[in-house]
């Protein structure tokens, strides 16, 4: 913070009256400063009493850790090797991870979206890759029926439902791309989808999900809130709860779009993916 404040002049830089001395029996006065010095030493004075003072607050200090919680990590403690967005520990594989592994790989190439889902083209983009000096490509999954990749995990996850379950119905939380995507799911697959969606949920997107045929609960001011009415009532009443993101076939669904990459554009170096919840990148 910087503030201007008048101050006092230091002590060393006051100017003192002039002294008149004697230099021996020669009776000359030294020390008697002429009207230019008197000027220049004003200016001086001057300057030196108002000048603006700087106000550094102090360093800041990092609170003391308390048991139990995380360590504070400051950006200079984090090495990183070239590629990573952060610290990895890479544990040596284990014969549990390569099942696991195998399981999802056979998930995502099994995986039956296309009843909802288009293969989303793959278009270069010629203005961006000219500037950079590299081929961009962008997967348009904004052209799916609800216009995101959501549909294809909803779908995948519904399509593992017994039919017993789905006699039952199905539950979500979502206030956007999901719960259209659960929604659109259950009108094709002829189950019951109901949709909890914060009270604070644009008009528009709730319209969106009763007009592919999904029931709409406005419950809770925020996203936390809805969730837990949506899983309770999933309990309460034997609903299947579909999961936005962290679900293995939810994973699987979204996965589909690598396969799709891999299979348009085969020499693909690199691919960027966007994380929210972690689903689509997980699966690609």
């Amino acid at each position: 913070t910087m503030s201007l404040t008048a101050t006092p002049a230091p002590r060393a830089w006051r100017a003192s009256a002039p002294q008149r001395r004697t230099h021996g029996d020669r009776g000359r006065v030294h020390g008697v400063d002429s009207a230019m010095q008197r000027q220049a030493r004003q200016r001086v004075v001057m300057r030196s009493s108002w000048r603006p003072q700087t106000r550094v607050m102090s360093p800041l200090v990092r609170p003391r850790e308390v048991p139990g919680e995380l360590p504070l990590v400051d950006p200079e403690d984090l090495v990183l090797l070239d590629g990573e967005v952060g610290p990895i520990v890479r544990a040596t594989q284990t014969d549990t991870d390569i099942d696991r592994e195998a399981w999802y790989l056979r998930a995502i190439l099994t995986a039956n979206v296309y009843d909802v889902a288009i293969e989303s083209p793959l278009e270069r983009a010629s203005r961006l890759s000219d500037r950079i000096g590299a081929n961009i490509y962008l997967k348009r999954e904004d052209m799916q029926p609800v216009f995101s990749f959501k549909l294809r995990g909803a779908f995948n996850r519904m399509k593992q439902l017994s039919q017993e379950e789905l006699d039952r119905g199905a539950i979500t939380a979502s206030a956007g791309n999901h719960a259209q995507g659960v929604a659109l799911s259950g009108q094709k697959l002829g189950c019951k989808a109901i949709i909890a969606m914060p009270v604070t949920t644009p008009a528009i997107k709730v319209e969106a999900v009763r007009r592919l045929g999904g029931t709409v609960e406005l419950v809770g001011e925020n996203f936390d809130a809805t969730q837990a009415y949506a899983k309770k009532r999933a309990k309460d009443e034997g609903l299947t709860f579909i999961p936005p993101f962290d679900d293995p076939y939810v994973i699987a669904g979204q996965g589909t779009v690598g396969v799709e990459l891999l299979r348009q554009l085969p020499s693909t170096d690199i691919v960027f993916v966007p994380i929210g919840g972690g689903g689509l990148a997980a699966g690609i």
